[in-house]
């Protein structure tokens, strides 16, 4: 399987309206701490915007609501793993991507036969608070030779500068948040980021 190489991941369905004009063919929609109607709306209008726009849409975490709102793919952490019913997620299609920091954690995700594996933060970043500080594009190679074929994404500290040596290193997709959202033209950036990766 083929994924578009570059990931935004944004925090809102308003975030993903603005920027899928823009051309964008793959994001991931992370909710944190919102009451579960107004996440399902988030979930739904942005399935709709994402289907209309010829986009994959990746929710992170609610598999349940990915699950009852007909969505094509989903993203879990690891402690999501520990809750989340990976035979309810495979019965109704979903597409599995797994977050992944040590070896422990990739043997964990490859068990559930993932559609693609996240490694991250490559980079430091600001985003949250990890107890992995930096892992370093070298990880990249060892994870790429690790997986084989299962599309390999780096997140964490990305930058257009650093999305070269990401690639180099092994990484299939790259992924990024704050770089947009936090920049003072997001959709500039956006475009830089399109333009880079394709």
């Amino acid at each position: 399987m083929t994924l578009p190489r570059f990931y935004p991941i944004f925090d809102s369905a308003d975030w993903i309206a603005r920027m899928l004009p823009l051309g964008m063919k793959l994001v991931q929609l992370r909710i944190k701490d919102r009451p579960v109607a107004e996440t399902r709306a988030e979930i739904r209008r942005a399935r709709d915007l994402c289907r209309a726009a010829g986009a994959i849409l990746v929710i992170n975490d609610y598999w349940q609501l990915a699950i009852e709102e007909s969505c094509d793919w989903l993203h879990l952490g690891q402690e999501d793993l520990d809750t989340a019913d990976l035979g309810a997620i495979r019965a109704a299609g979903l597409k599995l991507g797994i977050s992944t920091h040590d070896e422990e954690e990739l043997t964990r995700a490859l068990a559930a036969k993932p559609d693609y594996i996240a490694l991250g933060p490559i980079w430091p970043t600001i985003l949250k608070q990890m107890k992995w500080h930096r892992q370093g594009s070298e990880k990249l190679t060892e994870w790429k030779a690790k997986i084989g074929d299962i599309p390999l994404i780096a997140i964490g500290g990305l930058t257009i500068a650093r999305a070269p040596e990401a690639f180099a290193a092994g990484a299939d997709v790259v992924s990024a948040v704050t770089d947009i959202t936090l920049n003072p033209d997001p959709e500039a950036r956006l475009r830089d980021w399109l333009d880079a990766t394709r």
